[in-house]
């Protein structure tokens, strides 16, 4: 019986139980970090093959643009209505049904007969792919207090990676094979890390009691009573704006003159992309022994710093390998530093804390792909880098504001 059945009204919380995972616990650890980057790295495939898609079902620019936004839009939605299911029901059962299902919804998207089918599929990858981010309050309760802003970016690390990598798998495997292919490809993948999860993890008592209409009410409660979290949240998704517009319009621009370059080397970038999300662990190293907001800040300049230059400097291959190197660190400073914040607020509401500040993450990227695409449209590559250093900019400013403003 789910939980989802009970009808009481209020969530009343019980001690947290740290729970060891099952096995060395520094293995396991590296293999929820690519558990975490195989679930969430679907939200992307799309990304690199937005001209084989579009070219299958002859849609316009602006169709084929809803594609990457609605599957944002969709993970934005799963991570504030699936992932705080983490505090109610066993985790490890909810992670188990969650990537079953978003196997069912790959299998759709390589079926797909229509656009429209491919587009109300995607919402469903997106929903679904939020089990990639079930693994971070995982980890934050099984880690040592003193270690857990390292630990989360082990997995952090793994989910940057993933979701950065996955554009390179997706353009390869479609420059081989197909599009369609990418997404069978992605469907076993996700079957196979299933079932390593279900022998890895082990059962995690819920930390909260009650009925999910009630789970849901007491999101309001902790962004009312933690100003740190309304902080996080909105800083982290001004960063993402950057990432949503740069990353749904790459493709685009990269098959226009004078580059004529195919889905490969579009996906190729997100080489580029994983250099930068490498220093996960650092940063997660780093806001344990120092202070997050400086972080934060950093990452904020990082972001500015990298679209400003790629509007100053010619637009070159190389322009852009670095500005992505660049922007990608600066976005991953934020999060592993935002993570290890909320992760410290409540013990027994990582689960809806993580899904809030993810939430607010995917928002961003909903709304930086679809501003990206708008702004591609109308003003080209510059508009696009425009919008990636206006979030920057506006990010920082967050940033420096105290939390109660």
């Amino acid at each position: 019986m789910t939980a989802l059945t009970l009808a009481k009204s209020t969530v009343n919380l019980t001690n947290p139980v740290r729970t060891k995972v099952q096995g060395r616990p520094e293995a396991s650890v590296l293999v929820l970090a690519v558990a975490a980057g195989v679930g969430v790295a679907n939200v992307y495939y799309i990304q690199p093959i937005l001209p084989l898609v579009r070219e299958t079902f002859s849609a316009s620019s602006e169709t084929i643009g809803l594609a990457p936004a609605l599957t944002q839009a969709g993970y934005a939605a799963g991570m504030l209505f699936l992932a705080p299911l983490g505090d109610l029901v066993d985790r490890r059962r909810l992670i188990i049904v969650k990537a079953l299902l978003l196997v069912a919804a790959l299998i759709v998207v390589a079926r797909a007969p229509t656009m429209v089918t491919l587009l109300a599929a995607s919402v469903a990858v997106g929903l679904l792919s939020s089990v990639g981010q079930d693994f971070v309050p995982v980890v934050a309760h099984i880690a040592p207090d003193a270690r857990r802003g390292r630990i989360v970016g082990i997995v952090t690390t793994g989910l940057l990676t993933g979701i950065l990598l996955s554009r390179t798998l997706s353009g390869f495997i479609a420059d081989i094979l197909d599009w369609r292919a990418v997404y069978w490809i992605a469907a076993a993948s996700v079957a196979l890390t299933a079932a390593t999860v279900w022998r890895v993890l082990p059962s995690f008592p819920p930390t909260a009691k009650g009925g999910y209409g009630a789970l849901l009410r007491s999101l309001a409660t902790l962004i009312q009573k933690h100003p740190a979290l309304r902080k996080a949240a909105l800083t982290q998704g001004l960063l993402a704006v950057a990432l949503g517009a740069f990353w749904s319009t790459l493709a685009l621009m990269l098959a226009e003159p004078p580059y004529h370059l195919g889905a490969g080397v579009a996906g190729s970038f997100g080489f580029a992309g994983a250099a930068g999300a490498l220093g996960a662990s650092l940063f997660g190293y780093l806001a344990d022994r120092t202070k997050p907001d400086f972080i934060i800040r950093l990452g904020c300049v990082l972001v500015a710093l990298a679209f400003g230059g790629m509007i100053l400097i010619p637009a070159s291959v190389p322009t852009l390998v670095v500005g992505a190197v660049l922007f990608d660190l600066g976005v991953m400073a934020g999060l592993v530093s935002h993570q290890a914040i909320i992760n410290g607020l409540d013990s027994t509401a990582r689960s809806r804390l993580n899904g809030l500040l993810m939430t607010a993450a995917m928002v961003g990227v909903a709304a930086g792909a679809a501003i990206g695409g708008w702004a591609w449209s109308r003003h080209g590559w510059t508009g696009v880098c425009l919008v990636g250093a206006g979030a920057g900019v506006l990010a920082l400013l967050r940033a420096l504001l105290p939390q109660s403003s």
